[in-house]
């Protein structure tokens, strides 16, 4: 069975795996249209990029940032 898709509401899934594929990355640095690109190009994520708005990429960074604390 497959793993489930990654959607924009798994904002702590989203970051654990920015993590891993961004191990340089400072995410307090990283621009919400770097941070879109990025998400979209993880290979678990399957949402529409249409439902994502400054909040859900807000709650991304955070949960990113926390992650590495």
């Amino acid at each position: 069975m497959a793993a489930p898709k990654l959607k924009w509401t798994d904002s702590l899934e989203i970051a654990i795996q920015l993590t891993d594929a961004h191990p340089d990355v400072d995410p307090a640095q990283v621009r919400f249209t770097a941070l879109m690109d990025m998400v979209l190009a993880l290979p678990e994520f399957d949402d529409d990029p249409k439902h994502c708005g400054e909040r859900i990429l807000e709650a991304i960074q955070q949960a990113w940032i926390d992650e590495l604390d």
